[in-house]
């Protein structure tokens, strides 16, 4: 079912502010940049090893990133676990009484398909599942 972690999300209030300590401090390879519009997020991907770190920018004040520094602050916003057959995993997910945020999987970073576990069902943490297709 799980292939992997595929990456691990982080709320930051700026990019240009924060790369710099993965980059130049961590030396973590800057893999690119990218938009997220439909998610209102600006996403810097990172090499660490076989997982990556994605750094999130929110773009608007209403981007669910924003609201989340605005409560929480800065740091780790989820963990993505790297799947395959993902509406299959969705179906078992809801069979086995997890509430998922994404009842069908969307379109994410890097034209991944995602979909979101509810935290109040995976024990307070934000799961995603992610299957990159190709």
């Amino acid at each position: 079912m799980i292939k992997k972690v595929d990456h691990i999300g982080i709320a930051v209030r700026s990019l240009e502010t924060t790369l710099p300590f993965y980059t130049d401090v961590l030396k973590l390879p800057l893999l690119g940049i990218e938009e997220v519009e439909s998610q209102m997020v600006r996403v810097a991907f990172l090499k660490a090893g076989e997982t990556k770190l994605e750094l999130l920018e929110p773009t608007t004040k209403e981007s669910p990133i924003a609201q989340f520094i605005e409560k929480r602050g800065e740091g780790i916003h989820h963990i993505a676990l790297g799947v395959n057959s993902i509406e299959e995993r969705i179906m078992e997910m809801k069979e086995k009484g997890i509430r998922m945020i994404d009842e069908e999987p969307r379109i994410g970073a890097g034209g991944a398909h995602i979909a979101f576990m509810h935290p109040k069902s995976a024990t307070g943490v934000l799961v995603e599942l992610c299957e990159k297709k190709g």
